[in-house]
């Protein structure tokens, strides 16, 4: 059967008026010149277009889209200093280590419904600092989302990375935590340089640090996450186990730690 293409061909060649002499209407060199400019713009942008997209199979991303509840998590972070990955005045009387896998429901229950009352009562007063410690036990993915944090972390905005991603989790190794929503959880903070970001999670630097916090999760005897580590500030801290205690609870160790 023929094709609706090849119809219309076939009626354009059927339909094709004589062909006419074109001896006496020779272009001239202006309208020539004219032509040779426009075909020269029209390469150079797209020569532009190429470059600014480093090439449609790169696969690098230098841009995001922001998340929701981005603005909900700039408040609950705004006017609390952040160095690293360090929460809080570094002179706080305690300190509360925790470590985390971003992909994991348990440590998402704890850091989005815990976490921002402990904030509010015992870090923004300046009674307690907080140190974040990624690590990557669930699968790959986590490994990506910590690598992210880290760089986060070196423009001083990782609890803000890491809380969005426990806002927008999808299931474990179920794909979401790529380079796309690192991306899309870097552009969803004020003032951190999205390239710059990508450029660090991918670098060496980021990569020992990630061995580093896992030595310290060996030492610390982590047997899942969220594992919570508490004491003075330069003393001793004791490890509160996995899981995810109450506000109530983790209240109580904190100012029990306060009152020695």
């Amino acid at each position: 059967m023929t094709s609706g293409k090849q119809a219309r061909r076939q009626r354009q060649q059927t339909a094709r008026p004589p062909v006419r002499s074109t001896e006496g209407r020779k272009a001239s060199p202006a309208v020539l010149i004219g032509a040779l400019i426009a075909l020269v713009a029209i390469v150079a942008v797209a020569a532009v277009v190429l470059v600014s997209k480093g090439g449609s199979d790169s696969g690098s991303t230098t841009t995001g889209t922001a998340l929701p509840d981005a603005g909900t998590i700039a408040k609950q972070f705004a006017g609390i200093p952040q160095s690293g990955d360090v929460l809080g005045k570094a002179a706080a009387p305690a300190t509360l280590v925790q470590y985390i896998d971003l992909q994991c429901p348990v440590c998402r229950q704890f850091e989005t419904e815990v976490m921002p009352t402990i904030i509010d009562r015992y870090v923004r007063t300046g009674k307690l600092k907080v140190i974040a410690r990624p690590v990557a036990i669930i699968g790959p993915d986590s490994e990506t989302g910590r690598r992210g944090m880290i760089a986060a972390f070196k423009q001083n905005r990782g609890f803000n990375f890491a809380q969005l991603l426990y806002f927008n989790q999808g299931p474990e190794n179920g794909g979401w935590l790529d380079d796309s929503m690192v991306a899309d959880a870097a552009a969803s903070i004020p003032g951190v340089n999205v390239a710059a970001l990508q450029s660090a999670a991918d670098s060496k630097a980021t990569e020992q640090q990630a061995a580093t916090y896992d030595s310290q999760a060996q030492a610390d005897a982590l047997s899942g996450t969220p594992t919570l580590v508490l004491g003075k500030t330069g003393g001793k801290l004791t490890s509160l186990g996995a899981g995810s205690p109450s506000v109530e609870q983790l209240s109580a160790a904190i100012d029990q730690t306060l009152a020695q």
